[in-house]
């Protein structure tokens, strides 16, 4: 006897079935581990948005920011990676307070302009490591108003009332007159205290500092 599944019409309907039922199945879980997680952010960023060296990225309502932890370790490890990856960005030209990469650090902060951009950078850096700063996590694009957004929720460390981590971002007031002008985050800290930085919008670029005990304002700490 004849099989009835044999004959050619039924055999090319049961392989439709087969062709629409695989179609509908949900496609895998992507692979574990930091490399899927680089995976899956690379499948969903748009195209022509830059991702941070070492970190997947995808677009948010003020820019860029990361897959959460994608770049492993602590919330303060990761600010510290991704700032010192951005060493020896510049602008273009030089005193413009501008450039391709610099602009892409405003796009952190909501309302952002071309003008001083050490808070900037702090605001990407923050963003790009899964803790942004501001309300609503939209940036701040000036140095007293991050102070204010950290003391009113928590989060400054005025120097002298705590020891400065990896990770913190850091406040000076470079003038002394009381006001706060500059900012970056805090890459390493030494025995005595002091403490080895990157900043943005230093010398026109985002360049490592180092600092003695106490050689600052105030601590932000995120994480």
């Amino acid at each position: 006897m004849t099989n009835p599944a044999s004959a050619p019409g039924i055999a090319q309907a049961i392989a439709r079935v087969r062709e629409i039922t695989t179609a509908l199945r949900p496609p895998p879980p992507p692979p574990a581990g930091f490399a899927g997680t680089l995976d899956q952010a690379m499948a969903t960023a748009p195209a022509g948005v830059p991702l941070a060296p070492g970190v997947g990225a995808t677009m948010t309502p003020f820019g860029v920011a990361p897959v959460a932890a994608a770049g492993g370790g602590t919330v303060g490890q990761r600010i510290a990676a991704i700032a010192t990856a951005e060493l020896g960005v510049a602008e273009e030209p030089p005193g413009s307070n501008d450039g391709a990469r610099i602009a892409q650090y405003r796009t952190a902060t909501r309302g952002s302009g071309v003008g001083p951009w050490c808070a900037y950078f702090t605001s990407w850096v923050a963003a790009q490591a899964g803790v942004p700063i501001g309300p609503d996590g939209s940036g701040l694009g000036y140095v007293p108003t991050v102070r204010q957004w950290a003391e009113q929720t928590g989060r400054y460390v005025p120097a002298g009332s705590g020891p400065p981590q990896v990770g913190d971002l850091v406040t000076f007031d470079r003038d002394g007159d009381g006001v706060l002008d500059h900012m970056g985050v805090i890459t390493g800290v030494r025995p005595d205290g002091g403490i080895d930085t990157v900043e943005g919008n230093s010398s026109d670029a985002v360049s490592a500092r180092s600092y003695g005990p106490g050689g600052y304002a105030g601590l932000v700490r995120l994480g």
